[in-house]
Formats: structure tokens, sequence, C-alpha cells
């Protein structure tokens, strides 16, 4: 969805990250959100890109603080999309709800099609991402589901997540905007969405009727905002 809003204008480049899509992972590789940052650096540059616009959303979010921490002179801006990391205290275990999610997911990708076209079978998967999920293409429903199913990191990369937050520092010169929902039952603004770990200089954003996924909830306004910053 949010591709299609730069089609004609930059490149835009998707990557997967280790145990996701069609990357594999490493049994022997950390996976916390500060080697994953190291991992897409290098994977960038690997592929002839050493400067870029920055975004992400929710661990990817946490992804790209982290990259504009330790990278900030590849980043020409950072948008993070409900980051993941922003906690009030560390998490120290795995979000029920996100568990069930992986579960019915994991239970149902092979054959989710026909059942995602079926709608209360969409809102279990769907209510708790995005309060708009009755208009998320059925496309989308169907590459997201497979993607958390299939996804060989997920557990890992969860568990590197745990006792860490992100409270890094990121230089002024860098151009960062944190975009939320006024709906994220992900991540919660009550102790999920901590302003102060992020640089005084971001610009923080809170989006109507958005929840989790502000790219699928208001695609146009996300991208606009990615835009402004190019």
């Amino acid at each position: 969805m949010l591709r299609e809003q730069f089609s004609s204008e930059v490149d835009f480049i998707t990557l997967d990250l280790p145990g996701h899509g069609r990357s594999a992972m490493k049994a022997t590789r950390e996976m916390n959100p500060a080697k994953l940052a190291v991992i897409v650096k290098e994977e960038l540059a690997a592929n002839g890109i050493d400067e870029f616009h920055l975004t992400g959303n929710s661990l990817g979010g946490w992804v790209a603080l982290e990259m504009g921490s330790a990278f900030p002179k590849s980043i020409h801006s950072l948008t993070a999309l409900a980051p993941a990391g922003l906690w009030l205290a560390p998490q120290v275990k795995k979000s029920y709800k996100l568990d069930t999610t992986r579960l019915l997911a994991k239970s149902t990708y092979r054959f989710a099609a026909p059942l995602l076209k079926v709608k209360p079978i969409r809102s279990l998967g769907f209510q708790l991402v995005s309060p708009q999920w009755e208009k998320i293409p059925l496309e989308v429903c169907l590459d997201a589901t497979v993607a958390m199913g299939s996804s060989t990191g997920y557990t890992k990369i969860w568990q590197a997540m745990l006792g860490n937050r992100f409270d890094k520092p990121i230089p002024e010169e860098l151009p960062i905007t944190v975009v939320f929902g006024d709906t994220d039952n992900t991540l919660p603004s009550a102790n999920c969405q901590e302003k102060s770990l992020v640089p005084s200089h971001s610009e923080w954003i809170v989006l109507e009727r958005s929840g989790h996924a502000p790219m699928w909830d208001q695609v146009e306004t996300v991208a606009q905002l990615i835009k402004d910053r190019f």
C-alpha cells in the first residue's frame, strides 16, 4: 500500500529481517534490534546503497532508530511508524495478544486465502492491529498472515527484545519523525510510547483513527510525512 505512493518518484526498497519473508535466519546470529541494525546496514552496503531515507514499522521502527544512532551519516531522514522499544520499562515477557495472533497465523497461513474472505475470521487477526481493519485490502491481510505464520525468526527476535529498550542518542542533524496511531492496541500509549526516549528534536505525531500499522490506516498521510523529509 505504501510502496504504491512512491512508485513513480523514488526507488522504494523493502528488506526482510532475518527469519522473516525470504530472509534466512542463522541459528548463531544475535537478533536484538541493535544487531539487526548492523545486519540491515551491511545488506544495504552490499547492494551499493550507502545513503538513504529510512522508514520502519513496529520492530522495524526500533531497528530504524538503532540505525539512526549507529549510522546517522548514512541516513537523510528517519521515520519510525509505531516503533517498538519505547517502553516505560523494558518488557520482561512476550505479549499475550501478539502470541495469540502469531498462533492463529501459524495454524492457518497455508490455507488463509479462503478463510480471510470470512469477515469474522479476518477480524480475529486484524482488529488488534487496526481500527479500520475492514478497509484493509484482502491481499494485504493475506500477505501479513503468511508473513507472521511462516516466520522462523519470530520467537528468537522477541526473546532478544526482552529486557531491552531504545534509549540512545541520535544527532540533531538527522531529521526524525515518530508516528503512532491513536488506537494502537499493540503498543498502547500508557506504557509503550515513552516520548522521552527519543531525541528531543524528534517530531512526534499521533494520527487519528489509526492503529499499529499507520501505513495501512492513513496511507496517503504517512506517505506525505515521509516525502516531506525528502
